[in-house]
């Protein structure tokens, strides 16, 4: 459905080193680093035919996210997203809601873990 998603970052060195290391527990590898024309840094993560891209703000303010917003990283067990879980705090994410586990939604079971 998607071939890209681009979140944005005040700090993109510290977005790297957490990044680095929770996508690093689903197989991505080392970010694509690209500096625009105007010198704002862009980091894209590439696996599985998509990009995950972060992005120092191109008009030069502040970076925002939408309160209720939610980016899922699709995991392959259980056992993946309690690791994902698990290397986000440790790499400075919170975990909010429930902790990791199965739950039940109209869009059926679903092994889900949040973290900001």
């Amino acid at each position: 459905m998607f071939s890209h998603i681009m979140i944005g970052s005040n700090d993109i060195e510290r977005s790297r080193r957490f990044y680095d290391a929770v996508l690093g527990v689903l197989g991505a590898g080392e970010p694509l680093r690209n500096q625009n024309a105007t010198g704002q840094t862009r980091l894209f993560y590439r696996h599985d035919g998509g990009s995950f891209g972060i992005s120092e703000p191109l008009n030069g303010e502040a970076a925002t996210f939408a309160n209720g917003g939610t980016i899922g990283f699709k995991c392959v067990s259980a056992e993946q997203v309690k690791q994902f879980h698990d290397t986000a705090v440790a790499h400075g994410g919170t975990s909010i809601e429930d902790p990791p586990g199965l739950r039940e939604s109209t869009m059926g079971a679903l092994h889900l873990a949040y973290v900001r």
